[in-house]
């Protein structure tokens, strides 16, 4: 990286209202390179909201986000979000890549091998000229993580990238996900799937109420939570 990491992502006593209410309270955390974090928690925890602010699709109503690296500056180019329902153009499966591309100014060579290599990592290659809107949610969402992919960026924001999916699509997501992690890319990923949890996360993020309660590699989260509210989660408790 020419300028530097981006990372780490700080986030310093953020809040967030909306309607009169506080959605999320004080919330303060680091981020760093490495490890797939995996932000957990019940639904309404604020777990969408907490990646949005991450990913700056949010401002806070209070507090700062911070990309404190060398290139924290170049941190909205160097950074890409999937949605739990991604956004495909009217255009084929391979158009939907090269307009990411072009609107990171990538040569139209360049452009080309790019994707030829991002739609064979996903299994799309067969539907690369087929309309984007006419593929299969799970296929879509595939595109979607090919179409981030493709512009290497250095953090992944995911917000609940399997929520609608079947357990075979679930599992090839997963298998994109462990791929895109291998390239050097940093995951940032919500869920409230415990088992998906257990199987791509180095570290936890635990919210409730819109406030951190845990920060901690996954193992010790999963094997010894260190409240309350953590531990009656992974029992399966309904939590309010």
């Amino acid at each position: 990286m020419a300028n530097g990491t981006i990372l780490p992502l700080r986030l310093e006593s953020v809040c967030y209202d909306a309607a009169g209410k506080r959605l999320i309270d004080a919330l303060s955390l680091s981020l760093g390179s490495g490890p797939r974090t995996v932000i957990l928690g019940p639904n309404g925890a604020g777990k969408s909201l907490t990646l949005r602010l991450c990913h700056g699709l949010l401002a806070p109503t209070a507090g700062a986000v911070r990309w404190l690296g060398p290139g924290g500056a170049e941190a909205a180019r160097r950074q890409a979000m999937v949605f739990q329902r991604p956004v495909m153009l009217r255009r084929s499966a391979a158009a939907n890549i090269d307009y990411a591309l072009k609107l990171r100014d990538i040569p139209s060579a360049q452009r080309v091998a790019r994707i030829r290599e991002v739609l064979e990592e996903t299994g799309l290659t067969p539907l690369a000229r087929h309309a984007a809107r006419h593929l299969s949610i799970g296929e879509q969402q595939r595109l979607a993580l090919s179409r981030a992919w493709a512009t290497a960026p250095e953090v992944l924001f995911l917000d609940e990238p399997t929520a609608s999916l079947d357990p075979a699509a679930t599992r090839a997501v997963e298998e994109i996900i462990a791929a895109i992690d291998l390239s050097g890319t940093k995951i940032i990923m919500t869920t409230h799937d415990l088992g998906q949890a257990r199987r791509l996360a180095d570290e936890i993020v635990f919210l409730h109420r819109g406030r951190l309660m845990e920060q901690r590699p996954a193992a010790e989260f999963f094997a010894s939570p260190a409240t309350a509210e953590a531990a009656a989660f992974i029992e399966g408790k309904l939590l309010w």
